[in-house]
């Protein structure tokens, strides 16, 4: 049952620096030439990912969805010929609290028309040193090379029982019935996340298997790898960037893999966006987009240890 304090959970300068963050991100897409654009915090569908799931409403006796993530609608305005556009504001997420997790949380998300992932990532670097108080250090590598640098797995080549092996050994537990991309993600965020260095830094060629709403493409050893980066500060995980699928035919085709899965995890089945695939049918332009917590963000700007402490009400 909640508590009787109704007091913020952040101190009045936190509450300030959030305020100045928002201006100056603000600020910096202002002078790029990013139009602003507000989208749907309520729709008719919820993504289908097996790792995220959305808060379900019911509205006028229909089920409708708060969204984790304005994506969707903002590939429908480029297909409509938006240009350049970013979002800043609230998403949902049905997920448990934790340090760094609220069900309910700032986005910032932005797409870059004409661009691929590379150029999208110089942009973020941009950003996130301008609003660094201090000097940052900032480095790109290959999500493979710095895997195998700490696991001594190649995650492009290592096969899943291998995997499995290696997560029982540092997670405990019996991983062999997992697909690929489970044991990458758990690997990664178990072993790999908490001996990152400090700054800036972006990943890239992230495996094929975990191509997510990224293209294909290969790297300089000839692999097939998903055209998609993370980002973290200080071992703490920002956000994603991809060089966007627009093949209506592939992201049907994730759609139904996705809905698999949700279905093989007993997870709440959920429909394929098809007003976003009539938007890539009639032509998503190439484009790079990213989305970044401006919580998580905002946390390591000020130093902070606990989400609740960078948010007004952190306890709701």
């Amino acid at each position: 049952m909640p508590g009787t304090d109704w007091r913020p959970t952040a101190t009045w300068e936190v509450l300030a620096k959030r305020a100045e963050l928002l201006a100056q991100i603000r600020s910096f897409f202002a002078r790029a030439g990013v139009l602003e654009v507000e989208t749907p915090q309520l729709g008719n569908f919820a993504v289908t990912d097996l790792h995220i799931d959305c808060v379900a409403a019911t509205v006028n006796g229909a089920t409708r969805y708060l969204q984790s993530s304005p994506e969707y609608f903002m590939k429908r305005l480029l297909a409509a010929g938006a240009g350049p556009i970013y979002s800043l504001g609230k998403v949902f997420r049905d997920e448990e609290c934790g340090r760094r997790h609220r069900p309910e949380f700032t986005l910032l998300e932005w797409y870059r028309p004409g661009w691929d992932e590379h150029l999208l990532m110089d942009e973020v670097a941009r950003l996130i040193a301008g609003l660094s108080p201090q000097p940052l250090a900032v480095s790109v590598r290959p999500y493979g090379e710095v895997f195998a640098e700490i696991t001594g797995l190649d995650p492009h080549r290592a096969d899943t029982a291998d995997l499995a092996s290696c997560a029982a050994r540092h997670c405990g537990g019996d991983w062999r019935s997992e697909p690929r991309a489970t044991l990458l993600d758990l690997l990664f965020s178990q072993v790999v996340e908490p001996r990152l260095p400090d700054g800036l830094l972006l990943l890239c060629d992230y495996p094929a298997c975990q191509a997510a709403l990224a293209r294909l493409g290969k790297n300089p050893a000839g692999e097939p790898v998903a055209r998609r980066f993370e980002l973290f500060l200080n071992r703490m995980e920002l956000g994603n960037g991809y060089f966007e699928l627009a093949d209506a035919d592939e992201q049907r085709r994730r759609f139904a893999a996705d809905m698999a899965a949700r279905e093989g995890a007993g997870k709440r089945p959920m429909a394929a966006d098809e007003r976003l695939l009539a938007a890539l049918r009639h032509g998503l332009p190439d484009c790079a987009g990213v989305a970044i917590g401006v919580d998580r963000l905002l946390m390591q700007l000020v130093g902070a240890g606990d989400i609740a402490e960078v948010l007004a009400f952190g306890d709701g």
